[in-house]
């Protein structure tokens, strides 16, 4: 059994790694086999999330020292948890690997230090990737600057074709 000095570390740990992570997603695991749940570490480490099986009673703490309410409710039973600094990376990959195996049920997340339930999480993860968005929003941005430079070439484009015209009257007349 671990000492006090060693839980208050493991506390500490997990106190940090909700700090650092952007995005944190708590699962039940039960049911799951080894081979299920080693495919879903693959998953999520391949995305740069961390999935760790921690004792509610640590992350409860944890949660208290920095402040986060609204834990306590979903720290019963078996708890898996995806700590991450994309905020949809492990929703995403959590609610895809649930719709296939029903035996892995996700029962909260953490968004920015606020508590949300599994609906929003689902939502969450319906979410285009982070990529998607940029792209999204610097499409709508070039939109307009190239609407702008056709606008701008147009005076530019009539008045190389009225120069075209004075050169071919010059030819004409000589």
């Amino acid at each position: 059994m671990p000492n006090f000095e060693e839980k208050q570390k493991i506390v500490d740990e997990i106190k940090q790694k909700f700090q650092d992570a952007n995005g944190v997603v708590l699962a039940d695991y039960r049911g799951l086999t080894v081979s299920q749940v080693t495919s879903l570490r693959v998953d999520l480490r391949q995305a740069g999330v961390e999935y760790r099986v921690l004792k509610n009673t640590m992350v409860r703490r944890a949660a208290d020292e920095i402040g986060l309410e609204g834990l306590d409710e979903f720290l019963k039973g078996p708890t898996a948890i995806a700590f991450s600094a994309d905020p949809v990376a492990p929703a995403k990959i959590l609610s895809d690997y649930s719709k296939k195996n029903k035996n892995l049920k996700i029962k909260a997340g953490v968004v920015e230090g606020k508590v949300i339930d599994s609906e929003r999480v689902k939502d969450l993860a319906n979410l285009p990737s982070r990529e998607v968005l940029l792209a999204q929003v610097l499409a709508g941005m070039q939109a307009p600057l190239q609407g702008m430079v056709n606008v701008l070439q147009g005076p530019i484009r009539k008045f190389g074709y009225a120069l075209e015209e004075v050169r071919k009257l010059k030819e004409a007349q000589a």
